[in-house]
């Protein structure tokens, strides 16, 4: 089957190496080479093998556009694409409250840009914080092998600037240093995000 993304390009299947990780401080380094979203799928296994949290990646919607019947009774997909989702990565449960959240990187090393994100994204986040969830992106600075979570509300402020006059298109590494909180590396989970949540959580319930 050929699936494309929607620009046009042929995905295909990594290889996937399986070696062994001694769990020690190297388990955590190791971590640090794998791509953000399968970090935070890993931890979200952990979350749930551990009843802490049910969090879980949303699938990327698929669009078919040929289909094969070689039986009446079976259909081959010949040729699909990916389509853009109209949400975000991630969502769930923890504590009681409804967790929506984004995942993205950047290799730059002094802001993280705006245009990593889509407009239904930011909306979504947005209606998602109104009807009382908690909200937000965790952002991956790869060349620094740093990790943060930024609350919604602080993206949704830089994303209705850059509208403005001789605003700046991204979110500044100082900023996001100064309000959102870095996530360190781990083993398992490999990235413990859920320690800002409940700095969060705290905070709302003061």
């Amino acid at each position: 089957m050929t699936i494309n993304y929607p620009n046009g390009k042929i995905y295909r299947s990594p290889i996937k190496e399986i070696t062994k990780v001694k769990k020690t401080a190297s388990a955590s380094h190791a971590k640090r080479g794998m791509k953000l979203e399968d970090q935070l799928s890993e931890s979200n296994a952990y979350y749930l093998q551990k009843g802490i949290a049910v969090i879980h990646k949303k699938p990327t919607p698929i669009q078919v556009v040929k289909v094969d019947y070689p039986k009446r009774s079976a259909a081959v997909i010949k040729e699909a694409y990916y389509r853009h989702s109209s949400t975000t990565d991630f969502n769930g449960i923890y504590r009681g409250k409804y967790i929506d959240f984004e995942a993205k990187e950047t290799q730059n090393k002094l802001s993280f840009p705006l245009k990593n994100f889509h407009e239904h994204q930011i909306t979504h986040m947005k209606q998602c914080y109104e009807m009382g969830g908690i909200t937000f992106v965790i952002i991956r600075f790869s060349t620094l092998n740093r990790v943060f979570l930024l609350e919604s509300q602080h993206l949704s402020l830089y994303w209705e600037k850059q509208h403005s006059t001789d605003q700046r298109k991204s979110i500044p590494l100082t900023y996001i240093e100064e309000h959102g909180y870095e996530i360190e590396y781990g083993f398992r989970p490999a990235l413990d995000y859920l320690k800002a949540l409940d700095t969060i959580i705290g905070n709302e319930n003061k």
